[in-house]
């Protein structure tokens, strides 16, 4: 059924080179836009839980706008609409980036920004999960607000959403697609160029599809091991938190002392 994929183009190249040459772009768009992601989530999660009403609101504001705003009118916001609102001297410098480098960067800063207002949601729900009296006793110990979360809050929320980052992490891989409308050849671009080519749709979208169903269980298998790796005591499975019965206290060491029972 592949077996197209490995027939010659009409430059010398083969069909599953193009679908490569996608890939490469679909994981650089991917992992750049996280780490973009990440960062300013984190910050937009701290301020949308501070006590100063005026950062709170900022950070609110940019949650609702970045979160509420379909990712593909934002992909074409960033490249259609900002070199016309720019002045006139960097607007046309902008347009003037040669590709796919023109279009990387609109996609890279459009999905970063709006995978980071969906991650400070989870990094807001992780701090409201903590409880408030780790604040007071960072308080009492004379710690700042700064302190307190760089060294208390922010560590263990971090530990506490890694679970609920995994969909974000595989969201952002398939949030790459919307760029093949603004000419960026990632791997479902390249898909559709290969069905234009060859007539062989079901082939070219069936082998696009198998990549990132790929990526998909990659990133959630990686995610899981970092999820285990921090994960805070206590707070795993419930049959990872039972403590060892009486009965099986009892089993171990033989015996009760007189007057003790066992009840089950």
């Amino acid at each position: 059924m592949f077996a197209v994929l490995f027939e010659q183009t009409a430059d010398g190249q083969r069909y599953i080179d193009w679908l490569l040459s996608g890939l490469g772009w679909t994981l650089a768009l991917a992992f750049f836009g996280w780490w973009i992601a990440f960062a300013i989530g984190i910050v937009v999660g701290i301020g949308r839980t501070v006590q100063n009403r005026a950062i709170a609101a900022l950070a609110r504001l940019y949650v609702e706008i970045f979160r509420n705003i379909p990712v593909l009118a934002q992909m074409f916001l960033w490249y259609f609409v900002l070199p016309e609102i720019l002045p006139v001297t960097l607007g046309n410098a902008i347009k003037q980036i040669p590709p796919p480098w023109g279009s990387f960067v609109p996609a890279l800063l459009c999905l970063g920004l709006y995978t980071a207002a969906r991650i400070a949601e989870q990094v807001r729900a992780g701090i409201e999960a903590l409880p408030r009296g780790q604040t007071e006793a960072a308080s009492a110990l004379g710690l700042t607000a700064y302190l307190t979360y760089r060294h208390i809050i922010v560590p263990q929320a971090l530990r506490l959403i890694v679970p609920s980052l995994t969909s974000e992490v595989m969201g952002i891989y398939k949030n790459t697609s919307v760029a093949l409308t603004i000419g960026l050849m990632e791997l479902t671009a390249q898909a559709r160029q290969i069905s234009e080519a060859t007539f062989q749709t079901f082939t070219a979208f069936g082998a696009a599809t198998l990549i990132y169903l790929a990526l998909a269980l990659i990133a959630y298998q990686g995610m899981a091991l970092i999820d285990r790796a921090v994960r805070i005591p206590g707070t795993g499975r419930a049959e990872d938190a039972i403590e060892p019965s009486l009965a099986d206290d009892v089993g171990q060491a033989g015996s009760l002392p007189s007057g003790m029972e066992v009840v089950k």
